[in-house]
């Protein structure tokens, strides 16, 4: 089953082809993370707008990448939610214009269950039932993957996500957006026990994340030390943050699966291709005898060939939507 995917949540338009779940045919991304940096991070009505002027290109670019017509496709999936509400709207609508005029089925895919699909592409012997740590600039839960289309949130961020709590740290130490890759970059040049961070706990819940406090500790050393004229190693910083923040993923993720009991640990979202995130859960899983799967790079942001790969076991589940599908800002990914 050949089917086309668009994903239009945040600041990329992107279109793939994506084959039984497992193989893509072609894949094209258009990122508007040069526009947006300007501004320390997504415009909403910007990306909006973006989407609505890129996303025909991008879908005629696809189709000839993979030497296709929209007749030999055999259904249109889109990313409904969660995400920014009118860059949803943009790819929603359109992939609803080109079912109606191709009368192909329709399949909606939730974003997350998109980042965890790309798993599925990386790692073609992957199969449910396994534990998943999602983490991105909108996301961070720990998610038992009970089936392709049956999922337990048992853990997730109170406040900021781990992706979020980057961008702004990097922020306050002049880093440009997006701050994840800049962190990880002086992260490599610092020492990570250079800062004493606090890793903040939620009382009574064990497997639940906050990154918030964490967050606002960078903030202020470097407001604090700005004013009283002092100097900032931010390679130092960097790493200390760095450390924190994969330590706290890490140690929750490890604490989910031995009360879990699963031995298939997955990563999705755009954190996991963070250098310090990965190299701390091979470390984690190795000790443990766990196996560890990770997306290739290319997969870990946003991109539609994860929106296909979900979509074609949506399918099968018969998760077909009708013209009147809407995007939704935030839906569970239970929903």
């Amino acid at each position: 089953m050949k089917i086309l995917a668009i994903e239009s949540s945040c600041d990329e338009t992107a279109a793939a082809i994506v084959e039984d779940g497992r193989k893509v045919l072609a894949s094209v991304i258009h990122s508007q993370v040069a526009e947006h940096q300007k501004y320390g991070g997504v415009v909403p009505e910007i990306a909006s707008r973006r989407h609505a002027e890129n996303i025909v290109g991008i879908t005629e670019q696809v189709l000839a990448d993979a030497d296709m017509t929209l007749s030999e496709v055999d259904a249109i999936a889109v990313t409904y939610a969660p995400g920014l509400i009118g860059a949803l709207l943009v790819g929603v609508n359109f992939a609803k214009g080109l079912s109606l005029a191709s009368g192909k089925p329709l399949i909606p895919v939730h974003h997350i269950r998109g980042h965890i699909a790309a798993n599925y592409i990386t790692h073609p012997e992957l199969k449910p039932p396994f534990l998943c740590l999602v983490a991105s600039g909108g996301h961070s839960h720990i998610i038992e993957v009970k089936d392709y289309t049956d999922f337990r949130v048992i853990g997730r961020t109170r406040d900021d996500a781990a992706g979020e709590a980057f961008d702004k740290a990097a922020r306050s130490m002049g880093f440009n957006y997006p701050g994840g890759i800049y962190i990880d970059k002086a992260a490599q040049l610092g020492n990570p026990n250079a800062y004493k961070l606090p890793t903040p706990r939620v009382e009574g819940s064990p497997y639940d994340f906050s990154f918030s406090g964490l967050k606002t500790a960078v903030i202020n050393l470097v407001h604090n030390a700005n004013q009283k004229g002092e100097a900032i190693d931010n390679n130092d910083l960097a790493a200390s943050f760095q450390y924190t923040v994969c330590k706290i993923l890490t140690d929750k993720l490890m604490l989910a699966a031995e009360h879990t009991t699963y031995k298939n640990i997955v990563v999705a979202g755009g954190v996991s291709a963070n250098s310090g995130l990965r190299t701390a859960l091979e470390a984690a899983c190795s000790s443990r005898g766990y196996r560890l799967y990770l997306p290739e790079l290319s997969l870990c942001g946003d991109n539609a060939a994860m929106i296909g790969a979900q979509a074609y076991y949506e399918h099968q589940n018969g998760n077909v939507a009708n013209l009147s599908l809407n995007g939704c800002a935030s839906v569970p990914i239970s929903g």
